[in-house]
């Protein structure tokens, strides 16, 4: 079964930088776009980021434009998201997802996406 693994959370201060990573298995992860989502407490849960299956299309919501950077590593089947200059506003539960469909060219949407992990927790103190 398909299977995604956050991890790299943790506290930062604001201005500092977290790399976030997901690691995949049970897909074949080279033709699969990739989606990063974020979660604060009380709120819904947000688009971040998505790349497409071959890392040509890629984007961002508004509010991380420029800030962070969604990559991914086929050979490692791991997608990242490099969270720099972090706000406390980025203070959130952040999950990665994938579609069930292959080759698609990514999504805002959470019904763009069919599988989640279950979220690595990011702290950002002001």
């Amino acid at each position: 079964q398909v299977q995604l693994v956050e991890s790299g959370g943790g506290l930062v201060q604001a201005g500092g930088s977290l790399r976030l990573s997901c690691a995949a298995s049970g897909l074949t992860f080279s033709s699969y776009a990739m989606g990063w989502f974020r979660q604060a407490p009380g709120k819904e849960r947000e688009f971040v980021a998505a790349i497409s299956w071959r890392g040509i299309n890629i984007y961002y919501a508004d509010s991380v434009k420029g800030r962070f950077t969604i990559s991914r590593d086929n050979t490692k089947n791991t997608v990242y998201l490099q969270m720099n200059s972090l706000k406390s506003e980025d203070t959130a539960d952040y999950y990665c997802a994938a579609p069930i469909r292959k080759y698609t060219a990514g999504s805002s949407l959470m019904s763009g996406y069919d599988y989640w992990g279950q979220g690595t927790q990011v702290t950002v103190s002001s």
